[in-house]
């Protein structure tokens, strides 16, 4: 049986299971798509500031915030401000919006039902429609979606948003081509299954919470990271990791290392019940075979099952960083994740012990000398 659990508010001086997932609420209620992050960066610089030797947002509107380590090589630890979201491609005369996609997601991905219009002065609710099931040939854009009739996978040219509202209404709002549109916030309710936590865009914001639980164990901690590690919550890597490609040009780092959702599939050989997954390649790179084989005897250190894969139909800021020769080195390390970019299931304990692997690693990114 799963029940939903309703956020409270989170008090960073108690780093417990309930603010964990109350602060993980707060991440996922926030609307992020690409290029327009702006709520999710400020609870992660609310978060981040105390925890930080020093913080600001690049021209980029990466949020970065650096802890002082070692005299070690720099390290760059990512995780993405955006989510899966849509955009605006016109404005029918009848008030209703035709879409683009803005990352890889169809519209069975999230389904149809309430949307959220950011227009630019006023913000409105919509509903993703197909149109009506109780149609014939004669509606051919519906017809031609039924499994039954013409068996063709729903796309974005067969849904509109209705939005009950006029043209020059919309144009009020600030609505428009380019406008972004994100799934409501009524569907973004965490839930609970057992041990597991289920909700849509935990990509990436599960990671992001790992990223700043870490940024706490660091801080905390007598033991300071090997060398300066510069936590950078990126933009736009939905589509194309823009963000993160502006932040391994311009931040003096040896090491582009990525925290994400990892698909779990019997391709990958990978499972939601297992430990963290670190990936070894993915469809963009080969990561540096020293920085995959070190994750993966830290996670063992601390008695976790890490999983290894060899991941296609995957990009991360990392892969494209290395890909685009802005880093040196690379890596990239999952939680386990079912349904990657549909409605994700995580295990509970997958956050803090992907926060213990992060800081461990980061702490002794190689193995000690005998």
């Amino acid at each position: 049986m799963s029940r939903t659990i309703a956020p409270t508010g989170a008090d960073p001086s108690r780093p417990n299971d309930q603010q964990l997932v109350e602060l993980l609420q707060e991440l996922l209620a926030a609307y992020g798509p690409a290029g327009q992050e702006d709520a999710v960066r400020d609870i992660c610089r609310r978060e981040l500031t105390p925890v930080a030797d020093h913080i600001w947002i690049d021209p980029a509107g990466n949020l970065i915030g650096v802890i002082r380590g070692g005299d070690g090589p720099a390290t760059t630890v990512m995780a993405h401000l955006d989510e899966l979201s849509m955009l605006v491609k016109r404005v029918e005369p009848d008030g209703t919006l035709h879409l683009t996609p803005l990352g890889t997601m169809y519209p069975a991905n999230f389904g149809l039902g309430p949307v959220t219009i950011l227009g630019d002065h006023e913000t409105l609710c919509g509903v993703l429609a197909l149109g009506s099931e109780h149609t014939t040939q004669e509606s051919a854009r519906i017809w031609q979606t039924k499994p039954d009739q013409g068996d063709r996978a729903l796309d974005w040219p067969d849904v509109y948003v209705f939005t009950g509202r006029s043209t020059s209404e919309l144009e009020a709002a600030g609505i428009g081509p380019g406008t972004r549109v994100c799934i409501d916030r009524s569907k973004r309710t965490l839930i609970e299954i057992g041990d597991y936590l289920g909700c849509y865009f935990m990509d990436d914001r599960a990671a992001v919470l790992a990223l700043l639980r870490s940024a706490r164990e660091l801080h905390s901690g007598a033991t300071r990271p090997a060398g300066d590690v510069y936590f950078v919550f990126t933009t736009n890597e939905e589509i194309g990791a823009v963000g993160a490609a502006y932040a391994n040009r311009a931040l003096p780092a040896e090491l582009a290392l990525a925290v994400e959702v990892g698909p779990t599939e019997p391709e990958y050989g990978t499972t939601v019940t297992g430990g963290p997954i670190v990936a070894y390649s993915d469809a963009v790179c080969v990561y540096d075979k020293s920085v995959a084989d070190r994750l993966m005897d830290v996670s063992r250190q601390l008695g976790l099952h890490p999983q290894a894969a060899v991941l296609g139909a995957f990009r991360s800021d990392a892969s494209h960083a290395k890909a685009g020769g802005l880093t040196p080195k690379a890596g990239l390390l999952c939680l386990p994740t079912m349904s990657t970019h549909g409605y994700e299931v995580i295990a509970r304990e997958s956050i803090p012990q992907l926060a213990d692997v992060l800081t461990a690693f980061l702490r002794q990114p190689t193995a000690a000398q005998a």
